[in-house]
């Protein structure tokens, strides 16, 4: 059974940083992404990398930021969060597919594996 386990969330004060891993079970997924959810809103794109091309996208909210990187060998994925704002609070959500995306999008829809979630706390 496919696992995606999202660990490294907590809570930081503004302008501090926190490093999100998840890990697969399985093979490393040509496609990964990290999600965030906050309350009250819809489940959006943070960031996302192709397997073998490392191409990346980021949302315009955390460009600069934010850097997503995975570690085929190990078939994890990484968000390095950076000068983290209280906006940034939410859950944070690993996902998968197995189609290469390319143009790369965050759709929600376009993922079909999901981790269960890690919360991210920035207080100001």
């Amino acid at each position: 059974q496919v696992q995606l386990v999202e660990s490294g969330g907590g809570s930081v004060q503004a302008g501090g940083s926190l490093r999100l891993s998840c890990a697969a079970s399985t093979y490393a997924y040509w496609t990964m992404g990290w999600f965030r959810q906050a309350p009250g809103k819809e489940r959006a794109g943070v960031a996302a990398v192709n397997r073998g091309s490392g191409t990346t996208t980021y949302s315009d909210s955390v460009k600069g930021r934010f850097t997503i990187s995975r570690d085929n060998a190990k078939n994890t994925m990484y968000l390095q969060m950076n000068s983290l704002k209280p906006e940034d609070t939410a859950v944070y959500y690993c996902a998968a597919t197995d189609l290469y995306l390319s143009p790369l999008k965050m759709v929600v829809s376009d993922f079909k594996y999901w981790g269960q979630g890690t919360l991210v706390t920035v207080s100001s």
